[in-house]
């Protein structure tokens, strides 16, 4: 196991310290295929897609370029009368990385489809760099239909849990409702809602979530 240097941020499945010069190790609190993970990125990197540089050390261990600036989620609380830049800006990397194929050694979870998805792009997983938004996080990368990714996308602004206190929790919900509007106007509405079913199906089965984010996607579902 690599050594690392200090904690710099943490998610639901994983850590991620400082690395060397420039980079950064995601560590994963349980083994996965962060080889797949790797190459789909440079898959994605190799289609002028923005996704850091990254290498698989092993089965719980990346290394990728460290990319500095707040995630979009930060950045529309922060400054909440950017919503529409953001939602705008998220549709547009749906469209740019759904025009990326999706190579053959993928998993198609989804259904027949052969675009690049990311199955978790939502606006904490986009970093605002100075050079632009970066997308992170790829373990669920996938081949399938362009519109399933938009409609996970969907479930997963419209059901994850609010941050916890009672005006922050509603601040959250107005935010959250405004953002979904804004960001299912760029897309054709009907044809991600004909997917709602399958990207639920498939969000339901992560055994990671609450069960309170679970009953939420159930609810959206009926």
């Amino acid at each position: 196991m690599a050594e690392v240097g200090e904690l710099v941020g943490t998610g639901r499945s994983a850590d991620v310290f400082a690395f060397g010069d420039g980079q950064v190790l995601r560590r994963y609190r349980s083994p996965r295929d962060t080889e797949r993970e790797a190459a789909a990125m440079q898959h994605a990197r190799s289609h002028a897609f923005p996704v850091p540089a990254a290498r698989a050390l092993d089965g719980t261990d990346m290394v990728m370029d460290r990319v500095s600036g707040p995630t979009m989620l930060a950045d529309m609380m922060r400054r909440p009368w950017l919503l529409a830049r953001h939602a705008a800006t998220l549709a547009g990397l749906h469209e740019r990385l759904h025009a990326i194929p999706g190579p053959d050694w993928l998993p198609a979870p989804l259904g027949d489809g052969g675009s690049l998805l990311h199955l978790d792009l939502h606006p904490d997983n986009v970093i605002l760099s100075p050079s632009g938004p970066t997308v992170t996080d790829w373990p669920n990368a996938a081949r399938g239909a362009g519109a399933a990714d938009v409609a996970h996308t969907w479930i997963v602004v419209a059901c994850s849990l609010p941050p916890s206190g009672i005006h922050r929790r509603a601040l959250s919900l107005v935010g959250r409702r405004a953002f979904l509007a804004l960001f299912l106007r760029r897309v054709d509405r009907v044809e991600v809602r004909s997917w709602l079913a399958a990207a639920g199906a498939y969000r339901l089965s992560n055994r990671t979530l609450p069960e309170a984010e679970l009953e939420s996607i159930r609810r959206l579902l009926n």
